[in-house]
């Protein structure tokens, strides 16, 4: 068994020897365990100072692409390189290393595809009452849409399996916390969580550059994922409560044209044609909705499968890999 921790950075020379050299070089239940630093079109010595830190792989992407596309190319890189169990976490040692085999039991013990590591986000000083409770309404937010209890999703302390890892294709350009949680739903790839610690603060957040911008960030990614999971559902609901309003409205034209003598009151009828007609379109549109999820849903699969057969003829060479 093969565990590979990556590590997406960005600019990470000043912080990036310490979160290496707090790795575990050994994990029970594991044979091999090694290091993936993933070097996003940094502009500084990121992946010069990670060959010297001990990373046993490096892959530079030659342009800065994004923390989602950085971990979707580590995600590769570590099933070709033979990996069983995948931790992902952050280059500025944000999260304790020594945690990493508590992140990993749950797979290792066929419990979960995907494990996170939910921090105690109450306890952390350096996160504000606004960052605490967007934390919280983003969980429960997507908590709901998967349909599970996570306290923590934007959490980036995870173990993903290799199965699970062969099924993720994560869309967004911001980041793949939440959509890989929803992801988990629909791919049915059961999601376990476990209490982790955190160090001390070492450097501002790249993500959340401000709370406006994270706000619009993650209403966008979570506006997203609802337009590619769960559009059906979306659009027929809309259509439910075009319909009823219609309803609503005609019955109102009705009470008037019979105890008014049938005058008055055309806008009425001008709302309903409206709302109807937004009805019959939101319910069209889920049922086209309907039909693409299921062209995806075997696109997926073939994707799935194509993986799984290249992976197995020509994965595990270790390299150190340039990417354009």
């Amino acid at each position: 068994m093969k565990l590979i921790i990556q590590i997406p950075c960005f600019n990470e020379e000043e912080h990036l020897p310490l979160t290496l050299s707090e790795l575990p070089r050994d994990v029970s239940g594991f044979d091999e365990v090694e290091y993936l630093v993933i070097d996003d079109g940094s502009s500084d010595a990121t992946a010069r100072v990670a060959r010297e830190s001990g990373a046993h792989h490096v892959l530079v992407l030659r342009a800065h692409a994004g923390l989602a596309a950085a971990f979707t190319a580590g995600l590769e890189e570590c099933l070709r390189l033979g990996a069983d169990v995948i931790v992902n976490t952050d280059a500025d040692n944000q999260y304790v290393a020594a945690d990493i085999p508590r992140l990993a039991a749950p797979i290792l013990e066929g419990a979960a595809g995907m494990v996170i590591g939910i921090r105690p986000i109450a306890a952390i000083d350096h996160f504000s009452p606004v960052k605490k409770l967007l934390n919280r309404l983003g969980s429960a937010f997507v908590g709901g849409m998967a349909g599970m209890d996570i306290p923590d999703a934007p959490s980036g302390f995870r173990a993903i399996s290799r199965d699970a890892a062969m099924r993720m294709n994560v869309f967004s350009d911001y980041t793949y916390t939440m959509e890989s949680i929803i992801q988990a739903r629909f791919k049915n790839i059961k999601v376990a969580t476990v209490p982790i610690r955190v160090n001390p603060k070492l450097r501002e957040s790249r993500l959340i550059r401000s709370i406006p911008s994270y706000i619009a960030q993650s209403v966008m990614v979570i506006f997203r994922m609802l337009l590619i999971y769960n559009a059906r559902s979306v659009f027929m609901r809309l259509g439910v409560l075009f319909f009823l309003s219609g309803f609503l409205i005609g019955a109102r034209f009705l009470y008037f044209f019979f105890h008014e003598s049938g005058s008055g009151h055309i806008q009425s009828l001008v709302l309903l044609s409206v709302l109807f007609t937004l009805g019959l379109g939101s319910v069209l549109i889920s049922v086209i909705a309907d039909l693409l999820s299921v062209n995806r849903k075997l696109l997926e699969d073939i994707q799935y499968r194509l993986k799984k057969g290249e992976l197995a003829e020509g994965g595990g060479a270790s390299r150190d890999d340039r990417r354009g």
